[in-house]
Formats: C-alpha cells, structure tokens, sequence
C-alpha cells in the first residue's frame, strides 16, 4: 500500500472511531502533522453559526490570531465564497492574504460540504514555497469528504 493510501485508511479510522467530533479532528490534524514534513499548520475552520465568518476549530501548530475570518477575507475567507480549492504556492503574491506568521510561505484550502453548503474547510500552512501538489489536493478532499459525515 502506498503512502497516500495508508494516509486515507488511518484517517478513515479516525472518522469513524467512537470519539467525540473535536477529538476526530483534533487527531485528523495531528495525524496530517505528523505524518507531512511540510505541513506546518493544519486546522479546520467552520461556519460560525449563521454569521458571514469563520470561526477556527482544531488545529495543530503555532497559536493564531486569527480564530475568526470573515468570509472574503484571506485564502480562508475567499474559500467560504467560491466554494473551491484554493492552493497558493506563494503568500507574498497575493493581495487577499491574511499573514499567520512571516515562516509562511504557501497554503492550501479544501471546502468541507455538507448536502452541498460549505460548511468549513481545512487549511494548512507551510513553511516552504511551491510544496503542494495535486496529492496534497486529493489527500485533503477525501479528509472533507470524511469530515463531513460527522461535522
């Protein structure tokens, strides 16, 4: 089995372990921490009830400032617009760019959907330039696609 396969199996495991939801994805992102050299910060945002923000969640890294994104506003924040994924390979070309701390260099956003509203995403920081690929982009889809039976 190849790494991105055993990757999506223990995350399956988390998903469906009987634990509450902030346990499943407190260890989602020490699972993705542990497991890529290059992610740095890995947390989940989520829609803070009916306001037009994000509120953050899990995350393993650094403390952020940053615990409340209005919608627009960042990668994050344009995420929860567009409703896409957003890679950014490297923050300082982008206006729209919120800074968690100057060793960031490049982020990836992957929506989280439940019957088709947007519900939050996962967001992951790292500290090098040009590092996400099309792997990084189908390993944290299918991390929604789990998330989303339970969140």
């Amino acid at each position: 089995m190849n790494k991105l396969a055993e990757m999506k199996t223990q995350i399956e495991k988390i998903c469906i372990s009987p634990i509450p939801k902030e346990d499943k994805l407190q260890q989602i992102c020490d699972y993705l921490a542990s497991q890529i050299s290059y992610y740095d910060w890995v947390g989940f945002y989520f829609r803070n009830g009916d306001k037009e923000e994000l509120k953050l969640a899990q995350y393993n890294g650094e403390p952020t400032e940053h615990t409340i994104i209005p919608f627009g506003k960042g990668i994050c924040g344009q995420v929860a617009v567009s409703n896409k994924n957003f890679i950014v390979q490297d923050v300082s070309e982008q206006d729209n760019y919120i800074s968690c701390g100057w060793k960031v260099k490049s982020e990836i956003v992957i929506p989280i959907f439940v019957n088709g509203e947007n519900i939050g995403q996962i967001d992951i920081d790292s500290h090098t330039k040009n590092t996400f690929s099309r792997s990084d982009e189908e390993l944290l889809e299918f991390v929604c696609d789990k998330v989303s039976n339970f969140a």
